[in-house]
Formats: C-alpha cells, sequence, structure tokens
C-alpha cells in the first residue's frame, strides 16, 4: 500500500484528497494566490509545446480552475501571443482567488469575450471551465461552449481535468472536454486513468506545484497505477536449479463445442507466462487440435468425476471457463472446480453461470469481467458499471469475496483491504474475441508460480496489457489477434534485472 506520509510515484488520488492538499498547502504559503500562480505559470510554461501556436483561446469558468485559466492568459498576453479569454455571462469569476486573477489579466491589457456562437480563430483553445469539482450534466449554454471547443480543429489543453470529466469515477458528462493534452495540477487522479476519460484527457502531464511533503501526510491514495516498468516487482530472475515442479501446473477448464479455441489460448498464454506445466481439460473432439497446435500441454478428455478430481488433485491453480459454455456438460465443471478449494480464476462462461448459479467461491479466487459480465454478476446495466468502474468492482469484491479484474480501457484491479491497482497499458487493438481467454492463462500461471491472488491478478493484467502494447506496436492495432501476444508475453516476463548481466 502506498506510504499514507510521501506522495508515492505511482498514487492516484480523488477529489477530496486534492482538495485536502490544496487547503494544506495554502495555508502553509499564507497565501491562497500563489496556488494559483504557480498553477497558471505551469501550464503557460507546457503550452509552449506548441511553439507556432501564437493566438491562443482561453475558456475560463467561474471557479478557480478559470483563475488558472485567467493566469496562464496574462502570461500569454506579456509574453506576445494574441490571447482572448472566452466565458459566458454567467460564468464571471465567483471566488475571490479567480476575481484576482481576472483583474490581473485585465490590467495587463488582456481582452475577454464571449461566445458569438463559436470560438474566436486560434491555433490552442486552453479549457479552463470546470476543475474536479464539476460532477453534474451541464446547462444548455455550458453544452453550447463545450461543442465548441470541441469543434475547434487544433489542439485543445485542458487544465487539471478536461471540463465535463469526473475526476474520480471516471466517466463524463454529455458533452465533455476532448483535450489533445492534459495538465495536471499537485497530484494525479484517479479518475482519468480507465473508462471514458482517456478518450478524454489526451496525453497527460503533472505539475506537482512544488508542495511539500509534509502537505501529504496523512492523504491517503485511493488506488495505485502499474505501468510495465513495474514488472520486476513480480518477475525476479529463476535460480539456476530451477525445474518444472517449482514452475507450477496449471489446470485450464473449458471449451465446449466449438469453443476449442478459447481453452487452446488459454493453455498458450499459461505456458508462455512461465507455468511449468499446462493440463487442459475439454471435449473429446478438440485434443487431437490443440495438441497438434500446442504440444507442450498435456490435454485429455473431461470424461467422468473421477478423472476431472485426479486434474484438480493435480493442479496448483485453475483457469475455468474459456469456452467452457453453460450446457448440460459445463455445469458439473464448474461445480467441481469451485468446490475443489483449489485457487482459481473464473472468466467468460464461468463469470455467465456465477451470475446464474452462484457458489461461495474458494478463498482468493480471482475473477476478470468485462463490463457486461460485471453487469450481468451486480444486476445491473453496463452503462451503471461504466459510470463508476471503482465502484463497480469493489460491489464485485464484496459480492464474491474475491480479487477483482474489472477489464476494459484502464483495466481495474481490486481486492479487500488493499488499494486499487489501475492498470497503465493496454490498446483499443486488444477489444477482440480471445483476448480475455489470454488473460486468464497469464494469471493462472503467476498464480501456479506462487503470488499470491492479489499479485498474479495486477501483474498477470499488466503483462497481457504490456504484451499487448508491443504487439500493436509491431504491426497496428487492427487486426491484432490473441495470438500476437504469445511471443511477447514470453518477453515481458523476462524483465530486465540489475542482477541479469549478459555474457561476455
Amino acid at each position: 500500500m502506498p506510504h499514507a506520509a510521501t506522495p508515492f510515484v505511482h498514487a492516484l488520488f480523488d477529489a477530496a484528497a486534492l482538495r485536502r492538499l490544496e487547503a494544506r498547502a495554502m495555508q502553509r504559503l499564507g497565501d491562497g494566490f500563489e496556488l494559483m500562480r504557480r498553477a497558471g505559470l505551469a501550464a503557460w510554461r507546457d503550452l509552449a509545446q506548441w511553439p507556432q501556436a501564437m493566438r491562443i483561446v482561453v475558456v475560463c469558468g467561474p471557479g478557480n480552475n478559470g483563475g488558472d485559466g485567467y493566469v496562464l492568459a496574462r502570461h500569454a498576453h506579456e509574453a506576445g501571443r494574441d490571447v482572448r479569454v472566452v466565458h459566458l455571462p454567467e460564468h464571471a469569476p465567483r471566488s475571490e482567488l479567480a476575481r484576482r486573477a481576472a483583474d490581473e489579466y485585465l490590467a495587463s491589457g488582456g481582452v475577454i469575450v464571449g461566445l458569438e456562437p463559436r470560438l474566436p480563430s486560434c491555433d490552442v483553445v486552453v479549457d479552463a471551465l470546470f476543475g474536479i469539482g464539476f460532477s453534474r450534466e451541464p446547462d444548455a449554454s455550458t453544452r453550447a461552449l463545450i461543442a465548441a471547443v470541441n469543434a475547434h480543429e487544433g489542439p485543445v489543453f485542458a487544465l487539471d481535468v478536461p471540463s465535463g470529466v469526473d475526476a474520480d469515477r471516471g466517466c463524463v458528462a454529455n458533452p465533455a472536454v476532448i483535450a489533445t493534452r492534459t495538465i495536471e495540477f499537485i497530484a494525479p487522479k484517479a479518475g482519468l486513468r480507465t473508462g471514458a476519460a482517456l478518450d478524454h484527457a489526451g496525453a497527460l502531464t503533472l505539475a506537482s506545484l512544488d508542495l511539500d511533503s509534509a502537505d501529504f501526510d496523512g492523504v491517503v491514495a485511493v488506488a495505485e497505477r502499474l505501468g510495465a516498468t513495474d514488472l520486476p516487482r513480480w518477475l525476479a530472475p529463476r535460480p539456476r536449479d530451477s525445474h518444472k515442479g517449482r514452475n507450477g501446473r496449471v489446470l485450464c477448464i473449458g471449451g465446449d463445442h466449438g469453443s476449442g479455441g478459447a481453452i487452446l489460448l488459454c493453455a498458450e498464454s499459461a505456458l508462455r507466462s512461465g507455468a511449468g506445466l499446462v493440463e487442459v481439460a475439454t471435449r473429446e473432439r478438440h485434443v487431437a487440435p490443440l495438441l497438434a497446435r500446442l504440444p507442450e500441454a498435456m490435454a485429455h478428455e473431461v470424461g467422468d468425476a473421477a478423472a476431472l478430481h485426479a486434474a484438480l488433485d493435480r493442479a496448483d491453480a485453475v483457469a475455468l471457463g474459456p469456452g467452457l459454455g453453460r450446457g448440460d456438460w459445463s455445469l458439473p465443471l464448474y461445480e467441481r472446480a469451485i468446490a475443489s478449494g483449489k485457487p482459481l480464476l473464473l472468466d467468460a462462461d464461468a463469470l455467465n453461470l456465477l451470475a446464474t448459479r452462484p457458489f461461495a467461491l474458494p478463498a482468493d479466487a480471482v475473477i476478470t469481467p468485462h463490463p457486461g459480465e460485471a453487469a450481468r454478476l451486480l444486476g445491473c446495466s453496463t452503462a451503471d458499471v461504466q459510470r463508476d468502474r471503482f465502484a463497480a468492482a469493489r460491489a464485485l469484491c464484496e459480492r464474491y469475496a474475491c480479487v477483482v479484474v474489472l477489464k476494459g480501457a484502464g483495466t481495474i484491479v481490486l481486492s479487500a483491504h488493499e488499494t486499487p491497482r489501475v492498470i497503465a497499458a493496454g490498446n483499443p487493438g486488444m477489444a477482440v474475441s480471445g483476448m480475455g481467454d489470454v488473460l486468464s492463462g497469464v494469471i493462472a500461471a503467476l498464480r501456479a508460480q506462487g503470488l499470491g491472488a492479489f499479485d498474479a491478478a495486477a501483474c498477470g493484467a499488466l503483462l497481457h496489457s504490456a504484451a499487448g502494447d508491443a504487439a500493436a506496436h509491431d504491426g497496428g492495432e487492427r487486426g491484432l489477434l490473441p495470438s500476437d501476444l504469445m511471443p511477447w508475453l514470453r518477453h515481458y516476463a523476462n524483465p530486465e534485472s540489475p542482477s541479469r548481466k549478459p555474457l561476455r
């Protein structure tokens, strides 16, 4: 868990924490306007990434986010740029700090104009409408202003949070600003790393505004961001005397008629993620094709309860669900796998069965639903899940007493009594049938290799996403296949370590 007293490098915060940090810093500095000065100056310096932007429009709201915009506009004006501040009559500065920033801008010779009915011609639009506090649907005039920002053909630069994006939940209003780039102030926001927010925030940068570490005392992060460079935390080089038994045995259960490919992908990804042995329990007709494609697996027909019991007894971890189906063949496999008490991962049809035939899951089971499956498990709509992905993951964790991997843009990994983890990897090309089957094998393999359920889920989701990004970079997102990830799984399952030196 990130230490509560320090600004942990991967820590993500919610709006309440940001307000607390801001209040502490303002009290320590003795001048609340100092933070606004720092924010506006940091934003102006970041805007310099567009040196060709000589005409700048800054859209300001009534609060302190608008005040940051006025400070930026003043700096741009004093640097010789052609600057226009746009605000609606009802968006005149309301806070004392915002009024002070607006007065300084006007005193420097700055110009404020209205929306008539579109934005003035410019090279860059700065969104300083609303900050972290926006949590409602915009009114008609604000919708028109946001629509005008989005209609601008050039880049859009958002201050702290794109207007209309919920900084805690990651959901967006209709409409919400679609930024090219967002500069966050003080600390990173959890809501900008998952769900629809990812399509609105653009590239993210951070300006800490030189807060003191003491300002973070007692302020707890609501989530932790994980990127590909974090993989060595869990994937250390193996001992020289390793053997296959030490590297874990995975049992993959599934592959009903017509879905043999799903269980094949699961088995192959488990092997590519380092499992020592992988056994597959599937339909008889899938055994020969699976062995022809993947001779390293030990595949057999699930013929009777005794055979399945023996396979479960041998397993260190079980992946249940890829291609499982929901018929008469599937249900006994589902029930016996759960009853085995083995470290268990449930995906795909195992989740659909869990929604209709709930069982008490083994301790530290892992479920990996996409938003639609999560909605079925919770008895709500997919839109409800996407409206607050963190809350949906918590609800799943509480209802099923398990580790949850809520898939999608900004995958969330959550377990009781742990700081949630958000996967800062993955790409739209991975939205294709079979990707979840690959993830099932990856997490089961890491579980079999000795990682705890929460760490296996987080490391597995990260390994899977990093492999997907590498495969997409290699050939593009469109047309990306789950099997394209296999060589990259092996690559990222062996991250560089300072103790590993090349032979000379």
